[in-house]
């Protein structure tokens, strides 16, 4: 089934259209120019910021004018992910996509649901003249995914509106009411390389289905950076481990699937021979939520320098001693991960060390534990520290009269209330609240499986029930 067969029509026409426009994060000119486009041959007003954030605004519909007026905000970028196996230039080719029953996929890429379908929504609600609704404004943002720079470059005053809604959650039966901040701890050395003195291996970790570094960070899945470390501190007693290069895992956000290491040791069988109850025991631990993992061990050969044996096992360790996962769970919101960290990259080559985590929080005190803590770890192996990146949380105010209509609206539309949660991801609503503290602010959206990851579908009768439920909640904006 094409997807321009799939109701509502109107919002897969246009996710249709947005997909066909690479979008990578920190990369967003075209479709920035697309946008841009959109609202203007509207004939609606339309700015673009001095950091690309895209600003359509749309008068009240007859007898709407008197409502609070409300700002639709999703945000442009995708986090762009393929399998290993899959030839795409995310630069300059548009999303393939399929219809699988009542999912939409890509075709070994990341789909761009997040956040792609609430852009979509967006512009169908400004191309609609059948749709009631108050003065809208609506907001695209750059960024989110590797900083939320679009965000944070938004100034105080360039917007009016009373009410926010974010359309960048991926549960239809929830209402976010608030979010996780975050920093990214960037963690370098440079060590020098010399000529390895042993046998060549490669271990490669494979197979693991990733996800959101915040949404599913509590969820047990395998992080190929930490399966990778465990792997090579076996050897660390009876091998002779010079380091050759590490490529493990990719963005910040994402929960690394992938990982290989090419090294050094005294005697290449005896080190496999070594490694192999531990490759078992992980994979029977994995086994229940990782069934396509996989792990090689096998000789290999490369003429390229290693790093000392005692320069690999301060790195070896440090893999071994870094925080990754959970980190605390809120005392005050019940099943909320309060703080995290995902080791998201681990980049050896030439001697230059690079690790790469994102830490999340709800509580910036806490945030700042789970920073520190790999900061002392990374002392203590006498690595460089970089904080950088660091946003604010969103503090929950679920008395607030947006809310309180939305719970309404659905459990009447629905039959059933909603749940109305905080999440562990990364929202821009906290960064824009601090902008305009007296905004009202919620965030919801369709069901999406497996963001981040190849895996990213979108569900298609959710994408239906959040339609219908946005235009009952436009429709039903209260009085100023």
């Amino acid at each position: 089934m094409p997807l321009s067969n799939i109701e509502p029509q109107i919002i897969w026409k246009n996710f249709s259209k947005l997909n066909a426009v690479p979008r990578p994060s920190k990369k967003e000119e075209k479709v920035i120019a697309f946008i841009k486009e959109f609202g203007e041959n509207l004939g609606l007003e339309t700015s673009v910021d001095k950091v690309g954030n895209v600003i359509i605004k749309k008068p009240a519909t007859a007898g709407m004018e008197n409502r609070k007026s409300v700002v639709l905000q999703s945000h442009l970028d995708m986090v762009c992910q393929k399998n290993n196996d899959v030839d795409f230039d995310f630069e300059t080719e548009g999303i393939k996509m399929e219809v699988v029953g009542d999912w939409v996929k890509a075709k070994g890429t990341t789909l761009g649901a997040d956040n792609g379908l609430g852009v979509a929504t967006i512009m169908s609600i400004l191309e609609s003249s059948d749709i009631p609704h108050p003065a809208l404004e609506a907001l695209f943002t750059i960024d989110e995914e590797t900083g939320m720079t679009g965000a944070l470059g938004l100034q105080s005053g360039q917007l009016s509106g009373d009410i926010l809604l974010n359309l960048d959650t991926e549960e239809d039966d929830e209402i976010d009411i608030g979010c996780a901040g975050g920093v990214d701890v960037t963690i370098t050395q440079t060590y020098p390389t010399e000529s390895s003195n042993g046998e060549i291996v490669k271990i490669e970790v494979k197979g693991l289905q990733g996800g959101h570094s915040g949404m599913d960070i509590h969820k047990g899945f395998g992080n190929a950076n930490i399966i990778l470390g465990r792997l090579l501190y076996i050897g660390l007693e009876n091998q002779k481990i010079q380091l050759i290069s590490i490529d493990g895992g990719g963005l910040r956000n994402a929960i690394p699937r992938e990982a290989a290491a090419i090294f050094s040791v005294k005697n290449a069988d005896e080190f496999i021979n070594e490694v192999s109850n531990l490759k078992k025991e992980i994979l029977e631990e994995f086994a229940t939520i990782e069934s396509n993992l996989q792990i090689n061990i096998e000789k290999t050969a490369s003429s390229d320098n290693a790093i000392s044996e005692a320069d690999s096992k301060k790195i070896i360790l440090t893999l071994k001693s870094l925080h990754n996962g959970v980190y605390r769970m809120s005392p005050d919101v019940k099943d909320l991960v309060e703080s995290s960290n995902n080791i998201a990259r681990v980049e050896l080559k030439n001697g230059d060390l690079k690790i790469l985590n994102l830490s999340r929080s709800s509580v910036d005190s806490s945030k700042n534990s789970v920073a520190e803590q790999l900061k002392s770890v990374a002392d203590l192996a006498g690595m460089n520290t970089v904080f950088s990146g660091s946003y604010p949380g969103w503090k929950p105010k679920p008395g607030s009269e947006i809310v309180q209509l939305m719970e309404k609206i659905y459990t009447e539309k629905f039959g059933e209330k909603p749940h109305v949660v905080a999440c562990h991801a990364g929202l821009e609503c906290g960064i824009i609240g601090a902008n305009y503290p007296e905004m009202e602010m919620v965030s919801f959206g369709p069901t999406i499986r497996g963001a981040h990851s190849p895996d990213e579908k979108a569900n298609i009768p959710s994408a239906q029930k959040f339609w219908a439920f946005l235009k009952d909640i436009l429709a039903n904006i209260p009085q100023k």
